[in-house]
């Protein structure tokens, strides 16, 4: 990954080193947690992500997956599994990272779509600053079923967190409260889609 890529990192600052932490990330490419993984460990920091079960159905993903600690979501079935595996890891002091979108984004232009509620109801529990993290150029390289590839060696991959968000303010109502679980997710998604927006308005034009 280090090694094919052109990395371009922004905000790597604003990565706190310890504490609880969710980040929130765009998806645009199945190459996402790779690059949003790499850019977390640089910063010094275990990634622990929220991942389909559809990943564990064969044995050597599994394995690594499950030996990882990532959490697995059973998408669908109304499981609280990964909420209370995601609070229980903040409660530890760890790194949770989730797509909000809960799946590679649809959007035509690849801007992120409505979010789910789940960001914001981990948070909530949790009491942890939410980090939005956002990817630009691996859907390129590894793009939506039926699109075309381009494995150019040396891509330019560019990734840019801001600053943690405090979602506190949004929790008055509790963390069962669906208008407050809306707001603080569409606060969240609202910055995320700005930074996509950046990174995408600057990415090489030779490479787009």
């Amino acid at each position: 990954m280090a090694f094919w890529f052109n990395w371009h990192a922004e905000g790597v600052e604003h990565v706190p080193l310890q504490g609880p932490l969710v980040v929130a990330c765009n998806h645009i490419s199945e190459l996402d947690p790779l690059c949003q993984g790499l850019f977390l460990v640089r910063a010094g920091r275990r990634p622990r992500f929220l991942a389909k079960s559809d990943l564990l159905e064969k044995w050597i993903l599994r394995k690594v997956l499950l030996g990882a600690k990532q959490i697995p979501v059973y998408r669908g079935t109304g499981d609280r599994g990964p909420v209370d595996a995601s609070v229980e890891a903040l409660g530890r002091g760890e790194c949770v990272v989730i797509y909000p979108e809960a799946t590679l984004t649809k959007n035509p232009d690849y801007s992120p779509m409505q979010a789910k509620l789940g960001i914001a109801r981990i948070a909530f529990e949790a009491g942890a600053p939410v980090l939005p993290l956002a990817v630009w150029g691996s859907h390129r390289f590894m793009p939506r079923r039926g699109e075309r590839k381009d494995l150019s060696f040396g891509r330019p991959i560019m990734l840019k967190a801001s600053a943690p968000m405090d979602l506190s303010g949004f929790a008055a109502g509790g963390v069962d409260d669906p208008q407050a679980l809306r707001q603080a997710t569409d606060h969240v998604m609202a910055e995320l889609s700005r930074l996509v927006a950046d990174l995408r308005a600057r990415y090489p034009k030779r490479w787009a």
